[in-house]
């Protein structure tokens, strides 16, 4: 297939993108372009539950969880944003659909009640869950949070206590039922298996690569074929479904942008 430029910057205000975006299905998030002209998207429905962001500093992860956070938040979806450098998504913060945390405390809690939405959710009949709606667990910087984590747990941790920490139990839960239950993880980072349990390419249907090394793209993407070269383009990425790659010029979305679009969806102008 005829591959074609992309654009240096893909920009929410880009004429025709909102409207594009605006008219996915539920449970739909586009991730940018592709060198083919194709939209790539997230199909939450589809199989692809969860999905991984993996970027070297400045490869964008940020925008890209905010960009797919939002969409989803759109289309009435409510949202858990645990943000452990506490300054990346202060869009999410005050949002009526939005639970934003920053500190360790704070996170370990909200994965604590996650898990017992998920047990909630488990008791509900299949119309009583389709009216629910879809959770979406946002986790920036996602190794050193699960790290805090389990430092955290560690210092209260009582002799009768599991070993592992119930917050980071929570998560590796919603990794395998989330499907079920209308929850799914975005996820940036690449956590050990050795602490969530799970090689990270099995439980995540779409995994979006910046500026990674040849041994992080064998990890995570290890039927995609070799590593491309990086590109410095901000907001380019590599986007892994079904074992292809994916040349994408992803979304730029600002904290501007999102918070207007969710508190006022009739203002076009912004």
């Amino acid at each position: 297939m005829k591959k074609t430029a992309l654009p240096t910057m893909l920009s929410f205000c880009t004429p025709g993108l909102r409207e594009q975006i605006e008219a996915l299905p539920e449970g739909t998030a586009l991730i940018g372009l592709s060198t083919t002209g194709q939209a790539i998207a997230v199909d939450l429905t589809g199989g692809c539950p969860h999905v991984l962001v993996c970027t070297a500093s400045g490869g964008g992860s940020t925008t890209l969880l905010r960009s797919l956070t939002a969409q989803f938040l759109h289309q009435g979806a409510h949202a858990l944003v645990l943000d452990s450098k506490r300054i990346s998504h202060l869009w999410a913060r005050g949002l009526p659909t939005v639970t934003h945390r920053g500190n360790v405390a704070g996170i370990h809690d909200a994965l604590v009640g996650l898990g017992d939405e998920m047990a909630r959710r488990l008791t509900l009949t299949d119309t009583e869950l389709d009216a629910a709606p879809r959770l979406i667990v946002s986790m920036d910087s996602a190794p050193s949070a699960l790290r805090q984590l389990t430092r955290y747990w560690e210092t209260f941790r009582g002799k009768d206590d599991p070993r592992m920490s119930p917050a980071v139990s929570a998560l590796e839960a919603a990794l395998y039922t989330g499907r079920a239950i209308r929850v799914h993880v975005i996820l940036d980072g690449t956590p050990s298996s050795s602490v969530l349990g799970v090689a990270p390419h099995e439980m995540f249907g779409t995994v979006i690569l910046a500026r990674v090394t040849t041994t992080t793209w064998q990890r995570l993407a290890p039927l995609a074929g070799p590593a491309p070269k990086p590109s410095r383009l901000s907001g380019r990425s590599h986007v892994i479904r079904e074992n292809e790659a994916h040349e994408t010029q992803a979304i730029w979305m600002t904290d501007a942008d999102v918070v207007t679009w969710l508190t006022d969806p009739d203002d076009h102008d912004s």
